[in-house]
């Protein structure tokens, strides 16, 4: 239905057969501008519309060829490489991770995705009678059922829902947050001096995709004897200038991954030295675990040893990383990518907004960053269903070969843009166009 001859550009030879694969490499050429241009560096079908890289990612042509070198490299002698090379490229990955997210090295380790760190977090705590879990209404729904689980077996700590809907401003959410926490810490209970209350925290929510006060929230935390578990999933390569050590939650994981350009899937796990006792085993638990009760115990295996090897997988998406940063630098590094992705947000979805004659959720960009919320035009009071949700994607991706995330918030039907480098301005008139048929569809469906 639609036709983007600037996304046809051939992938360059040279590219093609993966020259631009290190730091020296990348050196030798230059990047090409911000916007359809890019598609070059990447293996999309030309006529998709890609604006959900924040679900999934979107690996770049030059990082997918350093990982099948890196493949080719362990098959050549799997023993030699996971015996002996590996844990040096490994501790490579986590040392330039942990610099750009302001932590020490064994502060940081590699595991699948955010949603294994912060169960590997969750399920080390060791919970009692009477100990609160709160989340909020943001909570992304696997983490949310993960903390529901832990409720429903022994020893059932409670949880406890903050109410945050949206539009809304960082100030309501910070007086939402400490009024909340001061009630459960301040509730009447048998175990009100010893119960445990961890909370869990989005540094940038996933739908609505906006940026909470995660930092100011972290601090309400501390200050009232609050555990702080920080689901970044969408942080890394999107929110600038992270300090954890001077931000110190207790606990924070992103996604490497999403917008960080590493290989699928790897995310990094921070756990600041003064926590590290809470994780006594990583999932699944290692060789190496040390129980108390094995002969001749002398204290628990150290935290960065236990992630270093606990099961054979593919480690080459946990290495990517560092061809990841390669790429980035390449590019012209954190800020210069950034700063071209929240203007275009900012200014796409404002664009979208008037095309499809509906409103951006955070008009004043406050709680924008790469990912802009647009109201689609379907009433209220047209619920999510399933069959709704299907009927959403299959026109966006089989019709129209574009997508971004639908979701139902607040009593209002909205759409969730992850803009990237290989965006431009005329892809949100795309994307108007296949809302307005797939909310018409959604509209007369509504009727039967």
């Amino acid at each position: 239905m639609h036709a983007m001859t600037d996304m046809n550009t051939a992938v360059s030879s040279e590219l093609a057969q993966g020259t631009l694969t290190s730091n020296v490499e990348l050196a030798k050429q230059t990047p090409p501008l911000f916007g359809h241009a890019m598609h070059k560096l990447f293996e999309f079908d030309p006529s998709y519309v890609n604006f959900n890289h924040g679900s999934y990612g979107s690996l770049p042509m030059p990082v997918r060829v350093a990982c099948d070198k890196l493949s080719a490299r362990i098959e050549a002698n799997p023993d030699k490489f996971l015996r002996i090379e590996c844990v040096h490229h490994w501790v490579e990955a986590r040392t330039r991770v942990a610099k750009l997210i302001g932590a020490n090295t064994d502060e940081c380790v590699l595991v699948p995705n955010t949603l294994h760190g912060i169960n590997t977090i969750l399920r080390n705590f060791e919970w009692h009678e009477g100990d609160i879990i709160i989340e909020t209404t943001t909570t992304y729904n696997a983490v949310s059922r993960a903390i529901r689980h832990l409720g429903d077996i022994p020893p059932y700590p409670q949880v406890s829902t903050c109410n945050l809907q949206f539009p809304t401003t960082h100030a309501d959410i910070l007086e939402n947050w400490r009024e909340h926490i001061r009630r459960v810490t301040s509730e009447k209970s048998d175990f009100q001096q010893t119960r445990k209350v961890v909370a869990l925290i989005d540094a940038i929510a996933a739908n609505p995709g906006v940026r909470l006060p995660w930092k100011e929230m972290v601090a309400i935390c501390r200050n009232a004897g609050v555990w702080s578990v920080v689901d970044a999933a969408h942080s890394i390569g999107q929110e600038l200038d992270i300090n954890l050590s001077e931000a110190k939650p207790d606990f924070w994981v992103s996604t490497c991954h999403k917008w960080l350009f590493a290989k699928r899937s790897c995310s990094v796990l921070y756990v600041p030295e003064r926590n590290q006792h809470v994780i006594k085993s990583c999932i699944p638990t290692p060789r190496n675990y040390c129980s108390p009760r094995d002969e001749g115990y002398n204290g628990p295996q150290s935290f960065v040893n236990l992630f270093e090897r606990n099961g054979t997988i593919d480690y080459v998406p946990f290495l990517s990383v560092n061809a990841a940063l390669d790429f980035r630098q390449w590019l012209g590094g954190e800020h210069k990518i950034n700063e071209y992705t929240h203007n275009l947000a900012i200014a796409g979805g404002k664009y979208l907004a008037s095309l499809l004659g509906t409103s951006v959720m955070d008009p004043d960009g406050d709680l924008t960053l790469n990912m802009v919320n647009v109201e689609l035009p379907i009433p209220g009071d047209i619920k999510y269903s399933n069959e709704i949700n299907k009927l959403l994607i299959n026109t966006l991706l089989i019709e129209w070969n574009v997508y971004a995330v639908p979701y139902y918030h607040n009593g209002k039907w909205w759409t969730r843009c992850s803009v990237q480098i290989w965006n431009e301005i005329s892809d949100f008139e795309v994307l108007a166009d296949a809302f307005k048929d797939a909310c018409q569809r959604v509209v007369e469906f509504a009727k039967q």
